[in-house]
């Protein structure tokens, strides 16, 4: 004897299970850990990262400054580099990179912010996933370790992407973020170069020639710039995420916000084009809309990204006086680098896993 259902009842549990089906597969395509299994991955990979771009002369260099930051740009290479080649995502590599710059001191972002003309540190990033368009940002933040995990954070686990100042600081606090004392974040030589900016009233911005001062082992002081950080990243699975991490400029007025927490403007990722993460006087990227600029112009000119991007920061870019630089990748891995100014910090790992690192 065979047992069946009655067909009315067995018509909605159908058609139920055919609707919780659909709703399981949209979670599942749309989830990060999904994307691993529905995508070969034995895409290409690569990485790339940039320190800033400035008026950087190798005469103010000494060869162990100059081994310095290229080590610490190297280390940020392959600690993204690692994550991306054990089958990790693109922005899981991006947040590793970052971290790295923003720990060490030669760098404006974390803990080798700048300060503010109030002499207190004001901290930005950003972070956008090129696979789903989901982007976070936080601006103004004073405490917070890693402002690129903040970032994280914000795209993650809230229905927002920009947060800020004290708003930023609580949400963050609130579900574990590393908070840091602000002793952590102040340096004898981010002091100096406040009072030296206070002194001539001016705002030193990141490819200015008096933006910083090293202090070099024979502690003389050199003049030298600082810059803000950045990654870009195609993972196995041929998705692109890029981030930017900065403390701003030098002397700049309470709150100011630059380029590189705003989405499209210093910051920008989508796997049909392109990710990019910029370096400069935020005002220019932003009146310029320099990341989104590039893509587009990949997506609506059918463009290539060594002419998208060369062509913005090296035409475009210049011809307004805006200076800087930035690093984009495509989805196959090809990597772009271009700058306007004499150097910028910059390396990369790309899809054969040779390592580059330069400065001029």
């Amino acid at each position: 004897m065979k047992f069946r259902l009655p067909i009315p009842f067995h018509k909605k549990c159908l058609q139920g299970i055919l609707i919780i089906l659909e709703m399981l597969a949209v979670l599942f395509l749309e989830s990060p850990s999904a994307q691993s299994q529905t995508v070969s991955a034995n895409h290409p990979f690569a990485i790339a990262v940039h320190g800033g771009a400035g008026s950087l002369k190798k005469l103010n260099l000494t060869p162990a400054q100059e081994q310095a930051y290229k080590d610490t740009l190297t280390l940020a290479l392959q600690a993204g580099y690692a994550i991306l080649k054990n089958g990790g995502t693109s922005v899981d590599a991006v947040v590793a990179a970052i971290r790295v710059l923003e720990d060490c001191t030669l760098f404006n972002a974390g803990r080798g912010s700048v300060l503010t003309h109030e002499g207190t540190i004001e901290m930005d990033a950003a972070i956008m996933n090129g696979h789903s368009l989901k982007a976070g940002a936080i601006a103004g933040v004073k405490t917070i370790k890693n402002p690129i995990t903040a970032a994280r954070l914000v795209m993650d686990s809230s229905k927002f992407v920009f947060l800020s100042g004290s708003g930023a600081e609580a949400f963050c606090r609130d579900r574990g973020i590393v908070i840091a004392d602000t002793s952590y974040f102040y340096t004898s030589f981010r002091r100096a170069q406040l009072q030296r900016a206070l002194t001539g009233d001016t705002v030193l911005v990141d490819h200015s020639d008096t933006t910083g001062m090293v202090e070099p082992a024979d502690g003389n002081t050199a003049e030298y710039k600082f810059g803000t950080v950045g990654c870009v990243a195609v993972d196995r699975y041929g998705n692109l995420a890029a981030g930017t991490s900065t403390g701003g400029i030098v002397n700049k007025n309470n709150g100011r916000i630059g380029d590189s927490p705003l989405i499209g403007c210093g910051t920008y990722a989508n796997n049909k084009t392109c990710a990019v993460s910029c370096t400069g006087r935020g005002e220019d990227f932003i009146r310029n809309v320099v990341a989104y600029d590039i893509s587009a112009l990949m997506q609506y000119r059918i463009i290539n990204l060594h002419d998208a991007a060369n062509y913005v920061i090296k035409t475009k870019l210049t011809a307004g006086g805006g200076r800087g630089g930035c690093i984009a990748m495509d989805k196959n891995g090809h990597i772009e680098m271009p700058f306007n100014t004499e150097g910028m910090f910059r390396g990369s790992i790309n899809t054969s896993g040779v390592l580059h690192v330069a400065i001029f």
